[in-house]
């Protein structure tokens, strides 16, 4: 039987996307179509220009096939179906059309596995809802890398993601998890990255929650790095450290016991002498929308179902960041009753 390379598509050909993409490819057990938007007459005319820590410096490069728009499996005879979507897209269900509306036409039922590489908690439910028939799997990434000109990435932190399947009672669990551990195995076959299966998978998020929903809207409000934050400000103490311990406590409430270092870990993993940008930031340097719901949200809706979780701290921020959303919707014409 001739061996048949995984067909891939992925959406979100940003820092994180381009990475996974080259991952894929380099492996040699994957071909991979990515969906390009802002970038693709750039990358079109002379693919992708890539600064990386683990790859060194790449120039010229294309996956095995990039388009401007998700092609439509179901409307033509010379498509063959894709075996994974992969999203890599920012996490915005508050604005339409929603990863759900733009994977559709992509996606065979029963055969197209979704691999989330995706920020927050609870981003499964839509596409559990939508495709049914279909496995989910989570990806939770830890890289610190940017499209930083049309085409042009920069990785600055090594490339770190965690596999595992969201539960769908529909189908085998056994089936589910087989998926995960496939997808880990064609992602990390170019030995230049570390991605491994982990089953836990709502633990891996809110374990990434105690950065994301702290350094990331904080920087992202104030326009500070990870590293001007701690350097030039009194907020570790009275904002950074607190907000942590309310992301912990709802994780608690929630039947999630994270690690006794873990706000030592996250500290150490945004070292002051760095000036990282988070994502949050980098939205709203660009005047793009930021993805509060999922990652602030989500938190605060588990935190509401336990009492005695007080987050005082992170319903500011998530106030704040709604108002940001709406100026953003306004500016783009967009706008939405109240605030």
């Amino acid at each position: 039987m001739a061996f048949r390379k995984s067909r891939v598509l992925l959406l979100g050909s940003g820092g994180v996307g381009t990475i996974a993409a080259l991952n894929l490819e380099i492996g040699g057990l994957a071909e991979v179509t990515s969906v390009l938007r802002s970038n693709y007459a750039v990358v079109s005319l002379r693919g992708f220009t890539i600064k990386s820590c683990e790859h060194g410096e790449i120039q010229n490069w294309r996956p095995t096939e990039i388009l401007n728009s998700v092609p439509s499996v179901a409307d033509s005879a010379t498509i063959q179906p894709f075996d994974y979507v992969v999203c890599c897209t920012k996490n915005v269900p508050d604005v339409t059309p929603t990863a759900c509306e733009i994977i559709a036409p992509a996606i065979s039922p029963g055969h197209t596995v979704i691999v989330l590489v995706q920020n927050g908690l609870n981003i499964e439910k839509p596409f559990l809802r939508r495709f049914p028939s279909n496995i989910v799997l989570s990806g939770v990434s830890r890289i610190d890398a940017h499209e930083v000109a049309p085409g042009v990435i920069e990785q600055r932190q090594k490339d770190i993601l965690y596999v595992g399947a969201f539960e769908n009672c529909l189908l085998p669990h056994e089936e589910q998890q087989k998926a995960a551990q496939h997808f880990a195995n064609i992602y990390s076959a170019g030995l230049k990255t570390t991605c491994s299966y982990e089953p836990n998978v709502r633990y891996d998020r809110w374990v990434k929650l105690v950065n994301n929903a702290s350094f990331n809207p904080i920087c992202a409000l104030t326009r500070l790095t990870t590293g001007e934050l701690q350097r030039k400000s009194r907020t570790v103490d009275n904002l950074l450290i607190p907000a942590m311990k309310e992301i912990i406590s709802a994780a608690e409430a929630a039947g999630y016991s994270l690690p006794e270092d873990i706000i030592k870990q996250t500290m150490q993993s945004n070292p002051p002498d760095e000036n990282i940008s988070p994502s949050m930031l980098v939205d709203i340097q660009k005047g793009n929308f930021i993805e509060h719901e999922n990652i602030l949200g989500e938190v605060l809706r588990e935190a509401r179902k336990s009492e005695g979780v007080a987050t005082p701290i992170l319903s500011t921020l998530y106030e704040l960041c709604c108002m940001v959303q709406w100026r953003t919707k306004k500016g783009m014409g967009r706008p939405e009753p109240g605030v």
